[in-house]
């Protein structure tokens, strides 16, 4: 099977993104392999993200679907199930792919036919990818794939044997579906090629206690124990004290 025969979606979800879409529109337009369907769930923007939209769909095949949802996981739910393909992307409205991108994501996951592709991404200026496979226990998903958003190439037909991003996690449930997904036997396939940029200006970027809490309550759930997850809890919150009170302030 060629590259060009792997069906891949990137999916996006918007509300009043106009700021930043530009720069991820660009990235898109850029790559060297065109063939791949972006889907945009939105919000109901207000501002000029729908004009921007369409103004991109004279050059991208784009789906846009705008309706007012419950957060970033339900438009990512609503993304995954209008993608008919083999396997999808996120990427946030303000983050970027490199030119290769997605002829990169393609070719690996033909070659692998992994369930999870994860490559590196640039962020807060320094390259992230997987961390220490064996500290599941510190790392969570990170342990086993990089960034979700830009770094990671998703098998669309995992949703349909691990169900979909729950809506009880409205900042981790994709810490959550990776981890059960893995732990169900799902395979994952570490490349070394930089996706593109991720920037931290997402909710998770802002709500330093809700993410590090929703972390803490992935652990568990996963079967992590709960001392050691309360303990490392706190440390984490010491760690971050000063973020966490500028976000308070």
């Amino acid at each position: 099977m060629l590259a060009s025969s792997v069906r891949l979606a990137i999916i996006t979800a918007t509300f009043n993104t106009a700021e930043y879409l530009p720069r991820l529109i660009d990235s898109l337009k850029s790559q060297s392999d065109p063939d791949f369907i972006w889907i945009v769930a939105d919000g109901g923007s207000t501002d000029e993200t729908l004009a921007l939209l369409r103004d991109a769909a004279k050059s991208l095949n784009v789906t846009v679907d705008t309706r007012s949802d419950f957060g970033i996981y339900d438009a990512l739910n609503r993304s995954v199930r209008m993608a008919d393909s083999d396997y999808y992307i996120v990427i946030g409205a303000d983050d970027e792919f490199f030119p290769d991108a997605v002829a990169q994501y393609k070719v690996a996951c033909r070659s692998t036919n992994a369930d999870f592709v994860t490559a590196l991404v640039e962020g807060a200026g320094r390259i992230c990818g997987v961390r220490k496979r064996k500290w599941e226990w510190l790392y969570g998903p990170f342990a086993h794939v990089g960034c979700h958003a830009v770094g990671l190439a998703i098998r669309s037909s995992l949703h349909e044997r691990f169900g979909y991003y729950s809506r009880s996690f409205p900042i981790a449930a994709d810490q959550l579906f990776i981890l059960e997904a893995i732990h169900g036997g799902a395979t994952v396939c570490e490349q070394s090629f930089i996706a593109g940029k991720y920037y931290h200006g997402g909710f998770s970027g802002q709500d330093i206690l809700g993410t590090l809490v929703e972390g803490f309550r992935v652990q568990v759930r996963v079967g992590h124990g709960l001392l050691l997850q309360l303990i490392l809890l706190v440390a984490r919150i010491l760690k971050n004290w000063s973020r966490i009170k500028v976000w308070r302030a």
